[in-house]
């Protein structure tokens, strides 16, 4: 598999992972083999990226955190959720509940992978898989905090109802009384979730602080440091990140997942906690498996596997062609494997479409 511009696909070409629909359902399956209608159908949906089988990385699997199953579960409960709450009407929390327990169960399974966000996003499905994102990044990064499995679920559930408030239409809201300030999308989401008997307060406090800085410059209320729950802080970074590598978020640019860990780093004690930076540094795959880069020593190659430690040195598969070989063809190719961990005087110098 390799992570490709959708500028880049052809004809032919067999798509490697699923794409689904806002509801959870699968708009395309992964093994089809794309056409011209279909490649320029996903333009029309926004799609940008596409995970892309290749014979010389067939029998590269991607380790997953998550199973498929479960991401469009998640998305598809996120959804029924979500309908309720912009018609007006009372949500079930159990299917919420249901999902982020598998994500729970999976993540503490899978605890020694990094997290690769390979999701296809499209203009219909883009606040779920953003919304998903953000939970799978925070349970990652609470596993590798210790928290216990009580603390997960009040960190999950916080973290995929993180933007619940955005869609709210409760006019009675006591957000809507006081002033134009509490109006924030954060004030609606804490109260809509507060309400819920079925779910801890804590969670409820993860959409209403997700916005607020360490040093005081964010939103509602301007907390510091101290004074913001650590699940917010730790919602706060994966929020920031997925937008970052998202193309329909509100940033100016969309940006490979290395340059956003790097803007990241770069907000550290300012905007985010440097503990809890850290620890997300160390969950996240900084060049996720199928992407295509080029070395210092001249080569192009695709990452093919994760160093869990060093998310910065993954393994890297050079594919030397024939100069008559079509890019199908498996035969005529010379392979070599590259462990970044093992190669320190090898770097990577850029991240190729």
């Amino acid at each position: 598999m390799k992570y490709v511009n959708v500028d880049l696909v052809e004809p032919g070409d067999v798509l490697a992972r699923s794409i689904y629909t806002s509801e959870g359902l699968t708009l395309l399956h992964a093994g089809v083999q794309l056409t011209v209608g279909m490649i320029n159908k996903l333009r029309r949906f926004g799609v940008t990226m596409l995970s892309i089988k290749d014979p010389l990385l067939d029998e590269v699997k991607e380790q997953e955190v998550v199973t498929e199953t479960t991401r469009k579960d998640a998305i598809r409960n996120l959804s029924q959720a979500i309908s309720c709450v912009q018609s007006g009407k009372n949500f079930d929390v159990r299917g919420i509940q249901k999902s982020v327990g598998s994500i729970i169960d999976e993540t503490l399974r899978n605890r020694r992978v990094l997290l690769n966000l390979g999701e296809i996003r499209t203009t219909d499905n883009a606040m779920y898989i953003h919304s998903l994102n953000v939970c799978m990044m925070a349970t990652v990064m609470g596993v590798g905090l210790g928290y216990n499995t009580a603390q997960l679920k009040e960190l999950a559930i916080g973290a995929l109802l993180h933007d619940i408030g955005k869609l709210s239409v409760d006019k009675e809201a006591p957000a809507y009384k006081k002033n134009s300030k509490t109006n924030h999308h954060t004030w609606l989401g804490f109260d809509l979730l507060r309400k819920k008997h079925e779910m801890s307060i804590v969670s409820a406090h993860v959409p209403l602080q997700h916005h607020e800085w360490v040093d005081g410059s964010g939103q509602p209320r301007g907390l510091t440091g101290d004074e913001i729950h650590d699940f917010a802080k730790i919602v706060a970074i994966c929020n920031y990140y997925d937008n970052l590598i998202s193309p329909f978020s509100a940033e100016d640019e969309t940006l490979p997942a290395y340059e956003a860990c790097e803007k990241v780093m770069g907000l550290a004690e300012k905007r985010f906690d440097h503990k809890m930076v850290i620890h997300f540094l160390r969950s996240i795959a900084m060049y996720p498996t199928g992407t295509s880069l080029k070395l210092s020593t001249g080569e192009i190659g695709v990452i093919i596997d994760q160093n869990r430690g060093l998310p910065s040195r993954p393994v890297v598969r050079v594919i030397r062609r024939d100069q008559q070989a079509t890019r199908r063809m498996v035969d005529d190719h010379e392979i070599t494997d590259i462990d970044l961990s093992e190669k320190p005087t090898i770097f990577i110098t850029a991240v190729m479409d």
